[in-house]
């Protein structure tokens, strides 16, 4: 877990870019983090990383999560609370490369945040699966987010769904979908370029 102390601190081997095993430099866009957490699951990486980018699944074993809808390819609607208090904002996916890493930012203004999530194979056949955040309020929030007790609170929430997350993939034991698909600086990557549209109005025929 980070501490108010080393919130500056770059995160070790990750100086802004990355080479992947098959040799391709990628942008990775949090440098700094607040707070770092890992967790270990009993299921193979393809396995866990299927199920966590099934967002709309979160509600089924997260403490706060209630809501998640689609709205861009790359960009998702979350509503988190407790109780009866509800908070909804809009995130998009910068970076997602299958069964490795999954980056996002938070599209809100204030206060706003980025995190990313790696997943990494373990030598008993499961999956360590790392999550990084960076809080980015502003004004006054600016002073509680310095402070270790806020990162102390993060920190837990972090742990505590990355443990919920971890017992409903266990319990599964496999995916309940998977979307393969590779985005860049917020775009999704086709394997094929789409046509260049017709500019003549097509109309309906029978």
């Amino acid at each position: 877990m980070a501490h108010d102390d080393e919130a500056r601190q770059a995160v070790p081997n990750t100086p802004g870019k990355r080479t992947d095993g098959d040799g391709v430099t990628r942008r990775r866009p949090l440098r700094e983090r607040h707070v770092e957490e890992t967790v270990e699951v009993a299921v193979p990486v393809r396995t866990a990383y299927n199920q966590w980018t099934q967002f709309k699944t979160f509600p089924r074993f997260s403490a706060v999560v209630r809501g998640v809808e689609q709205v861009r390819p790359t960009v998702t609607a979350w509503t988190i609370g407790y109780g009866p208090l509800r908070h909804r904002f809009a995130v998009e996916i910068v970076e997602q490369d299958p069964d490795a890493y999954l980056a996002w930012r938070g599209l809100e203004q204030s206060p706003s945040h980025q995190g990313e999530v790696e997943f990494r194979p373990t030598e008993s056949g499961g999956t360590a699966i790392c999550v990084r955040m960076l809080l980015q309020p502003q004004g006054a929030a600016r002073i509680l987010t310095r402070s270790s007790r806020a990162a102390r609170l993060t920190a837990r929430l972090v742990r505590g769904e990355l443990m919920n997350f971890k017992q409903f993939i266990e319990g599964l034991g496999q995916d309940g979908g998977a979307w393969r698909g590779t985005i860049r600086n917020g775009r999704v990557q086709h394997d094929h370029p789409e046509p260049p549209r017709s500019r003549v109005a097509q109309w309906p025929v029978g």
